[in-house]
C-alpha cells in the first residue's frame, strides 16, 4: 500500500488487460496512453492475430480472459474470448469466468456475465487453424455441462447474496 492508502499498482481496466494481450502477442502499438479510444485500437490490432494463430502461449490465457472480463462492451469482448474457446477449449474458458463469477468483484462479475454469452460460439474448422489438424478436435476441450451448472448455482448465489 502507498502512503495515501492507495494500492502502488495500477488498477485493472480494459486498456491494461488490452495492452497486456499486445505486448505478448509482440504487437508494436501497446505504449499505455490513457484513452478509450487506445484500448479498443489495441484490441483492434490484435484481433487479427489471435484469430490467425494455431497456438498461443499458455502465459496468454489469463490476460485474454481478463481481457475479455474487462471490455466494457458485450459486442467486442467475443475478440478475446473466441480465440481462448479456439486454442484452449470451451472447457476452460468456462471454467475461468465460474472462478470470476464466484470470487471476482462487482465489475469483474458484470464482465463474467458478458463473456459468458460470447464462450458459447459456435466452433467451425474454417474460422480458426486452432480447430484442430484435418478439422478434428478434442471433444473434451469442449465438454462443459458441468460447467454450465456450475455457472446457474454460483448465479443463484449471487442473487441471494444480494437480497
Amino acid at each position: 500500500m502507498a502512503e495515501d492508502g492507495q494500492s502502488s499498482i495500477e488498477p485493472r481496466s480494459f486498456l491494461t488487460c488490452a495492452t497486456e494481450v499486445a505486448r505478448l502477442l509482440g504487437v508494436e502499438d501497446v505504449a499505455v496512453k490513457p484513452d478509450d479510444r487506445h484500448a479498443r485500437h489495441l484490441a483492434h490490432a490484435v484481433r487479427r492475430s489471435l484469430l490467425e494463430r494455431a497456438s498461443l502461449p499458455e502465459e496468454l490465457f489469463a490476460p485474454l480472459m481478463a481481457a475479455a472480463v474487462y471490455d466494457p462492451d458485450p459486442s467486442f469482448c467475443r475478440w478475446f474470448v473466441e480465440p481462448a474457446v479456439y486454442v484452449f477449449g470451451r472447457r476452460r474458458v468456462m471454467a475461468a469466468l465460474v472462478d470470476y463469477l464466484r470470487i471476482g468483484t462487482d465489475a469483474e462479475r458484470a464482465g463474467a456475465v458478458r463473456a459468458w454469452y460470447c464462450a458459447h460460439v459456435p466452433l467451425r474448422a474454417d474460422r480458426s487453424p486452432a480447430y484442430g489438424p484435418g478439422g478434428v478436435r478434442d471433444p473434451a476441450l469442449d465438454e462443459s455441462q458441468d460447467l454450465k451448472d456450475a455457472w446457474l448455482e454460483a448465479s443463484l448465489r449471487g442473487i441471494h447474496r444480494s437480497h
